[in-house]
């Protein structure tokens, strides 16, 4: 399935981007155009071809909700000039940040992974795809990008491509490090220490804010070799990871042994088993945890097909996308979840989850009773 997405509304002088509300054609809504007026709309101006007056007819425009908003109908070139409850309803709002344990510094709580599409995308010749997903990252706020050496060229194209646009040190860099390989075994110091190298010159950086080891990867020497950078300041934190369930005893018991800053997991509302014993001990050590696939990579999206997304979601998402990343965000434990994508329109709806609040008890109760309920995602052919 491919998800549904939002079609964007852009006002403004020449057809440039200004702001963007998503708007979706509903019969609950009237709009009425007359005039010619500008609108003052948070610092930016939309030149309006009409002054358009929002009625619902089902509630008060001052009870109306955000997703509402996003549902109400307007024709593309045409500025929306709302009564000042609904432009307070539809203000940009602060990013949910989450603080990192061992530092206290903040981060917001949703970032971008580079495997899967970005990945693939990376392997290509053309990036304007990932200029567009990195440029929209950056404008919406955007700092956690975790990529790795085995995500084929996603290090050496996020580093060129950050470069160019300027926003290198907006980022905030997570690679990996691992020689050791999927099978286990070893890993050899000096070829450990010469990906690390690689690393930090495809990201173009002299210092990467977050290298963790990957898969588990040999711990005790590929472990040692971070905490020696990170005391010699090439680094500034330290972690290790695995998106296998069947190591999470592994894990545990590194986690209680060396002085991690951050895990980096799996973790969605149907892939839940994290939140046994790793996340209460993430919370416990005060170890800070990056989430991969909260999609399942596709699966969670092939589950719910063409479903609705249900009202009850309505207060904290706005598509299936956010509902299924503030699952993951709504864990206490979580500092960023980190969905990858190889395009931007998906990254601002993303991006779109790190803004509101976050479902609450009773409502992720009803998020993991909807999925259990879904059909299973069809076996790939």
């Amino acid at each position: 399935m491919v998800r549904a997405t939002p079609r964007w509304l852009w006002a403004g002088t020449g057809g440039k981007e200004n702001s963007g509300f998503s708007l979706w054609e509903d019969s609950s809504a009237r709009i009425l155009a007359e005039g010619l007026s500008p609108v003052a709309f948070h610092g930016n101006i939309f030149y309006a071809r009409g002054i358009c007056e929002i009625v619902s007819k089902t509630r008060s425009p001052d009870m109306i909700s955000r997703r509402d908003l996003m549902k109400l109908g307007a024709t593309a070139g045409a500025a929306v000039a709302l009564k000042p409850s609904i432009l307070q309803a539809l203000a940009p709002q602060e990013m949910i940040m989450r603080a990192i344990p061992s530092s206290g510094e903040e981060v917001p709580v949703v970032g971008l992974g580079s495997s899967a599409t970005f990945s693939r995308v990376a392997r290509g010749e053309d990036f304007t795809a990932l200029r567009e997903v990195l440029g929209a990252f950056a404008e919406h706020g955007g700092r956690v990008f975790d990529t790795a050496p085995s995500y084929g060229a996603s290090e050496e194209v996020a580093g060129q491509i950050a470069d160019e646009l300027g926003i290198g040190d907006q980022v905030f860099w997570a690679t990996k490090l691992n020689v050791a390989g999927r099978g286990g075994g070893p890993a050899d110091p000096d070829e450990a220490r010469a990906q690390l190298h690689q690393s930090f010159q495809r990201l173009r950086r002299e210092k990467i804010d977050l290298i963790q080891v990957h898969n588990l990867g040999d711990p005790p020497t590929q472990l040692g070799i971070l905490k020696e950078l990170k005391s010699e300041g090439h680094i500034r934190y330290m972690g290790i990871t695995t998106t296998s369930e069947g190591r999470y005893e592994d894990l545990a018991e590194i986690m209680k042994s060396e002085p991690l800053d951050f895990i980096g997991i799996d973790y969605a509302v149907d892939n839940r088993s994290a939140e046994e014993i790793i996340l209460p001990l993430a919370q416990e050590e005060g170890i800070g945890v990056l989430v991969y696939v909260p999609f399942g990579r596709s699966r969670l999206f092939s589950r719910v097909g063409d479903r609705e997304l249900p009202d009850w979601a309505e207060p904290f998402a706005d598509t299936w996308a956010q509902f299924f990343i503030k699952f993951a965000a709504a864990h206490p434990a979580v500092t960023t979840v980190t969905p990858a994508t190889s395009q931007a329109k998906h990254m601002i709806d993303n991006l779109g989850a790190a803004h509101g609040r976050l479902p609450n008890p009773d409502e992720i109760k009803k998020m993991v009773e909807l999925v259990e309920g879904l059909p299973p995602a069809p076996r790939r052919g």
